[in-house]
């Protein structure tokens, strides 16, 4: 079991059917943290309306996961986003489920003593806030690359060929020419270097990243559809992007050879520290929270 200072996950898609529970069970079964932050699109209330909804056995398993790590003393923070957004207007009133607290934005205070903004990120993209039914329309076509997707590795498995990620090329290429007019990461940015944050913790785009964009550090958890990636703090105040492949205990982890390390913080330090989203950026004092693992 490792413990990590801060465990965020995000687009996990529960309720579809290519959501990879099984990979995201055996990922929390063998990670725990102060804090996990599930960072939007958890539960796919889109399939809902669209009569598509696939709940499975390992969906189940992945909620009582989560619900024994707070049980046992994490701290869980759920952030909406746009798959789940049936949980916004209950957020001005306080709306919690059990032991998991709800926002729809919050600020995370790293071991490194920066300012992170925690937030899904829809509300920074352009196809998301201006034009909802194009949205609608590219989560459908997500869904037949998906299944294609499916069937071509299928086919190059029979034929004696590792797996290839023909969705995952398609997105990207999307995603760089959506970038070129939207600027979602740029957006993003921008927001938060005016609001005195000096990084985002995002997810929505299911690409796992960390970088620095015009002095912002930008950090993508990726997604547990195809990537299964989370993003987690270590208590020095390092941060690295995981890769998880294991669905049972007898297959190896790997690490993301690309993670990015910043500079130790205050090392040895097991605190969570957390602005409440209704201060964000505008109270100078801390709210310091302590959670035991």
């Amino acid at each position: 079991m490792k413990t990590y200072r801060s465990i965020f996950i995000s687009d996990t898609h529960l309720g579809t059917r290519d959501c990879q529970a099984d990979k995201l069970n055996n990922f929390l079964k063998h990670n725990t943290c102060d804090t996990l932050y599930l960072v939007g699109d958890i539960i796919d209330a889109w399939k809902i309306q669209q009569n598509t909804w696939r709940w499975k056995q390992s969906h189940t398993n992945v909620v009582r996961r989560v619900l024994g790590h707070a049980k046992r003393g994490t701290r869980v923070i759920y952030i909406a986003g746009n798959h789940d957004e049936f949980l916004r207007p209950m957020l001005p009133y306080g709306f919690s489920f059990g032991l998991v607290e709800i926002h729809n934005q919050i600020e995370h205070i790293g071991a490194d003593g920066k300012h992170y903004l925690v937030t899904h990120g829809d509300l920074f993209d352009g196809i998301t806030r201006l034009a909802p039914w194009l949205a609608f329309l590219g989560d459908k076509a997500y869904d037949i690359i998906l299944s294609i997707n499916s069937k071509y590795n299928w086919l190059r498995h029979r034929m004696g060929f590792g797996y290839f990620s023909l969705s995952r090329v398609l997105k990207h290429r999307v995603k760089k020419a959506v970038d070129f007019i939207f600027k979602f990461e740029e957006n993003l940015a921008n927001y938060c270097k005016k609001r005195g944050f000096d990084g985002v913790i995002c997810g929505h785009i299911h690409h796992a990243e960390i970088k620095e964009i015009n002095g912002v550090v930008y950090m993508n958890d990726g997604d547990w559809v195809e990537s299964c990636t989370a993003l987690v703090e270590h208590h020095d105040g390092r941060w690295e992007i995981i890769t998880w492949t294991k669905e049972t205990d007898n297959v190896a982890t790997d690490t993301d050879s690309g993670s990015r390390e910043q500079p130790p913080g205050h090392s040895g330090k097991n605190r969570t520290n957390i602005q409440r989203p209704t201060e964000l950026r505008d109270d100078p004092s801390i709210d310091e929270v302590a959670t035991k693992v």
